[in-house]
């Protein structure tokens, strides 16, 4: 069995993504917890329902719309983080970093408390009822906590298949198996496939076949195999979930190469005008492609000293509140990279390693114990582009005249320093905004909860203020959108503390959410102690065996426990001594109890003695301390897991040599930042052997770090600490600056969509994460070429292509029918195995009899059965009852034997020979070369062997072989032949022949 449902992102308007997959025996996975853009929170009631019956949850990508709403589940709801979640280390690392980057740049991420909870918090008080416009918010989670619940996920890598465990609620998962692929859309981004007995599901959502400059592509294609086919592993499931996002696109002619040009063009005609370019983008996924592709066209034109090129006087930002952490993910994870990063990294330490050997030995001992060591130019280590972390950098920049390009976070411009200089340079003509990526318009204006990069991307695609032509370095045109100057009512939202009456009702609230929180506890049975002190009470109250005999004391448990059955009904408050002194201990703020006329434990209130864990062979050991430093989950060097993050150092506590003064008053990093960066800054004996204008692109990107870093370092804390509200702010703007797009999304169109689905064969196809018109081209194009894929009809066909909306369930279930037959002995004499590629197969045809089973257990059974039934009663009825056990008692099993003479006679001229197995072109090739052939691929899926035998693989599988030239002076008919000949022997080879007589 195998139900889909999507729960949000299915035909509908928000990019994020929850899939619910439900398998045999309840297990229920969870993919994905993606949030829109404007956070909302009654996206997340449908997910909320599920997560009590969740047994594993899988995330894909570290983008919001696969896991915005990860920290927000794991906070408000409870059971969230019992829940095993397994993802890659790229997604861990950097989803981390980007939902601390959401919950310091916006304030919606925080969620609305809804305004009838807030009316409810206010009669159950018996206040007045609160404002219906108060938009109060939910506590964020601190960045220690985000780190916190990162630290709860599994790593996985990629290929590598695992059988997660399951959780604490849910049922056993019987053997299933769950694999990562690469999707090559992000850095660690995951195609998942789940093996479940006779389930084969994969999960594609939102992958990109393409290889770019970091990404690698998509785990689809056999790279053994010519890249023509399909890895076994992910072909013909029995269910394909794939997103139908890009369907109707095209593909960029010249690909990737020409996507990087026309960027790069785009950037130089504005600021070889003096203008400046924003670049949209996310935070920690498609921005690594964007930093890379611009600072190596930094350094490649102010390395050229003989062009007059306006990159040498324009500043490269990379501007978001957690890039810095970002970055040094990136820079520990480029095994994850496409194999070119790691090339470069190779080449750079081999040249940096040239230039230090190239020292004389007298330099080499005087700086050997002063000296840091070299240090590479590697993929990210940026010498052009500068980090921006802190508003005040922003407005710095901003400030200046001359020409920038600023890449800022989010894509959307709904939150993160993209919005922030958007308002400041849309009102001029000059500069130019580059949007990345298409975006779903939904209406005209932000009031309509549209995005502004919905917003701008309508202009775009309406062009009714015309279109400015640039012309780029190759002689193409490029177009840029005028704005027109139209008014653009824009808002954003602000972060304002709660004073006098919202303050009570806030705590009112919060009072209200405790109170149901310990009812349920209470009604569900819930344990309210911790573990450690579980086994104290165990241990202690193993020694008392005087007070477990007392019956008062059981008769006052028993009356506890229907009292607090009453209180969930009538929903009211118990008395201290109802509780008992082993729940008041719990509670915070108890420190007295009446001991008076008490029994047993409770006659003095008690002192539990935490115990220290352990066992046989001494005390119980941590794992997380034993981990290698790659492994460990480490924000700014502090240790992330079991909370263990955020330790200031206090008065007599030991601390690592030069922490002192690392923080100043307001607890940001102090002035020794930038004075240990000026202490790691190399030499200028250590950059011997570079050249000139390296160094003085490293002096004037090092001092702009520091004069950054110095402006930042007394900068207080930005934010509203503790309960908030939140307000919105009207702002309006003339636009009139202009709009350009370059593809840098990173996803499939609709070339790759329409040549790999039929590839993969899946039997059911479910197509979700698109918009409507895009899900019904997709499907339409899908049913017509998957029928040529199938040998059942095409209505079968056309009803395995699902386009399911959020909420619908779609039973995807495999339908097999299995039987078991048992061999006769002289039949499976007969048999004549043959191999194919490890395994055996063989054909058989015999007749299927059903013989009878001995049972002598069960013929005594029923002849004991029989005698009593004879001393009960001797008439009909007993007769008859006596026949029917005799016959329930027969049982048949069915044989396949030997057929007749007869009857083989008559069969052996029907049957024909089957060809069993799966010829791969490219071992063909090699078993060709081999034996002296010449063999090469011509096209896609053509293999030419002697220059005058084609061979061809139609998408079914079919091996097509064709015979040319024959007449041609430079081959004779005797070789074509031969070679023809081979080549059909060589298949034969390859695939096992099998009679059916």
């Amino acid at each position: 069995m195998f139900n889909f449902t999507p729960l949000l992102g299915a035909r509908s308007p928000p990019s994020a993504s929850q899939s619910l997959l439900e398998l045999d025996g309840g297990v229920k996975v969870l993919i994905d917890v993606g949030w829109d853009e404007h956070f909302t929170a009654s996206n997340l009631k449908a997910l909320e329902r599920h997560v009590a019956s969740l047994s594993i949850i899988l995330l894909t990508h570290a983008t919001p719309s696969h896991l915005g709403a990860f920290a927000h589940c794991c906070k408000k709801i409870p059971l969230f983080t019992q829940i095993p979640i397994y993802a890659t280390t790229p997604v861990i690392s950097l989803g981390r970093t980007l939902l601390q980057d959401i919950y310091s740049s916006t304030p919606l991420a925080s969620t609305v408390i809804p305004a009838d909870s807030l009316a409810e918090s206010s009669c159950a008080s018996g206040s007045s009822s609160s404002d219906p416009t108060l938009q109060l918010l939910l506590e964020p989670p601190t960045s220690d906590e985000i780190a916190h619940y990162f630290s709860l996920i599994h790593s996985l890598k990629y290929s590598q298949p695992h059988e997660p465990l399951p959780s604490a609620f849910s049922p056993p998962l019987n053997g299933l198996k769950i694999t990562a692929y690469n999707a090559g859309h992000t850095l660690g981004g995951t195609i998942w496939h789940l093996q479940h007995g006779m389930e084969s599901i994969v999960y594609a959502v939102d992958w990109n076949q393409v290889r770019e400059n970091v990404f690698g592509g998509a785990a689809w294609l056999d790279a053994s195999g010519g890249g023509a086919e399909v890895i076994e592993q992910l072909r013909k499931p029995t269910a394909l979930i794939c997103s139908s996002r890009g369907a109707e696109k095209s593909a960029l002619a010249g690909g990737r190469k020409k996507r990087d040009e026309l960027l790069l063009d785009t950037i130089r005609a504005t600021i070889a005008k003096g203008g400046t370019v924003l670049i949209p983008t996310d935070t920690s996924a498609r921005v690594l492609e964007l930093a890379y592709l611009l600072e190596h066209a930094w350094r490649k034109e102010l390395s050229n000293n003989s062009s007059d090129s306006p990159f040498k006087n324009t500043k490269l930002y990379l501007a978001s509140r957690n890039v810095g952490a970002t970055m040094r993910y990136a820079r520990s994870m480029l095994e994850w990279m496409d194999e070119n990063i790691v090339k470069e990294l190779e080449a750079d330490e081999a040249s940096t390693n040239r230039r230090q050997h190239k020292r004389n030995d007298s330099k080499q001992m005087s700086n050997r114990d002063n000296q840091p060591a070299g240090k590479t130019d590697g993929p990210f280590e940026f010498k052009c582009l500068t980090l921006l972390e802190r508003k005040k950098q922003v407005d710095r920049i901003l400030s200046r005249p001359g020409a920038r390009v600023i890449l800022a976070s989010d894509s959307s411009l709904e939150w993160g320093f993209s919005r922030e200089i958007f308002h400041r340079i849309a009102g001029d003509n000059s500069n130019l905004v580059v949007l990345t990526e298409s975006h779903a318009a939904l209406g005209g204006s932000i009031n309509d909860r549209t995005s502004l990069g919905s917003l701008l991307w309508s202009w775009y695609q309406e062009r009714r203020d015309g279109v400015a032509i640039e012309t780029g370095a190759d002689g193409q045109n490029l177009e840029q959108v005028h704005s027109g100057g139209q008014e653009l009512q824009t808002g954003f939202a602000a972060r304002v503390a709660l004073e006098g009456q919202e303050l009570l009702v806030y705590q009112q609230y919060l009072a209200t959410q405790r109170r149901l929180e310990n009812r349920v506890s209470l009604g569900n049975g819930a344990p309210l102690e911790s573990a450690a002190d579980a086994v104290d009470e165990a241990s202690s109250t193993s020694s008392s065996s005087s007070e477990e005999s007392d019956p008062d004391r059981q008769g006052k448990a028993l009356n506890t426990s229907a009292k607090v059955a009453n209180l969930n009904r009538t929903k009211t408050g118990l008395a201290k001594e109802t509780l008992g002194v082993n729940i008041l201990l719990r509670q915070p703020g108890v420190y007295d109890y009446d001991v008076r006329g008490k029994k047993g434990r409770e006659q003095m209130f008690p002192f539990v003695s935490r115990r220290r864990r352990a066992d046989d062979f001494g005390d119980i050991i941590r794992p997380d301390e034993y981990l290698r430093a790659e492994e460990r989950d480490e924000v700014d060097g502090d240790d992330m897991r079991d909370g263990a993050s955020g330790k200031e150092n206090k008065l007599g506590q030991k601390r690592k040599w030069g922490d002192a003064g690392l923080k100043d008053d307001g607890g940001q990093p102090g002035s020794s930042i930038a004075n240990k960066r000026r202490q790691q800054r190399p030499t200028a004996t250590d950059r011997n052997g570079t050249a000139n204008g390296d160094v003085a692109l490293n002096d004037q990107h090092d001092r702009e770090l520091d004069e950054m870093s110095d402006s930042s370092d007394s900068e207080a804390a930005e934010g509203v600490n503790g309960p908030a509200k939140v307000v919105f702010h009207q702002l309006s703007i003339n636009a009139h600056i202009k709009i350009a797009f370059v593809d840098f999304a990173g996803l499939h169109d609709q070339r790759s969509l329409s040549m790999l689905i039929p590839l993969i064969q899946p039997r059911k196809l479910i197509l979700i994460s698109g918009s409507a018109t895009e899900t019904s081209y997709l499907a339409k194009e899908c049913r017509q070429k998957l029928v040529a894929t199938v040998s059942e009809s095409a209505t079968r066909a056309q009803a395995d292509v699902y386009t399911p909306i959020d909420g619908e369930t779609v039973n995807a279930s495999v339908d097999t029918n299995a039987w078991t037959v048992k061999l006769s002995s002289s039949l499976v004499k007969r048999l004549r195995w043959q191999n194919v590629r490890g395994l055996g197969v063989v054909t058989l045809m015999g007749y299927l009899a059903a013989i009878e089973v001995d049972q002598h257990d069960a013929a005594d059974s029923i002849s004991k059965k029989r005698q009593k039934l004879l001393k009960d009663d001797g008439g009909e009825e007993s007769k008859a009852r006596q026949t029917r056990l005799e016959d329930k008692a027969r049982r048949f099993d069915p044989v396949l034997d030997v057929l007749p003479a007869s009857i083989a006679a008559a069969t052996r001229s029907v049957t024909q020979p089957l060809h069993v197995g799966d010829l791969r072109l490219a071992d063909l090739r090699k078993m060709l070369q081999s034996t002296g052939h010449t063999a090469e691929f011509r096209g896609e899926g053509t293999l030419l062997i002697d220059g005058l035998v084609a061979v061809r693989k139609t998408a079914t599988g079919k091996i097509e072989v064709e015979g040319g030239g024959f007449g041609a002076t430079d081959y004779p008919v005797k070789d074509a032949e031969g070679s023809f000949h081979a080549v059909k022997r060589r298949i034969y080879d390859g695939l096992a022949v099998i009679a059916g007589g």
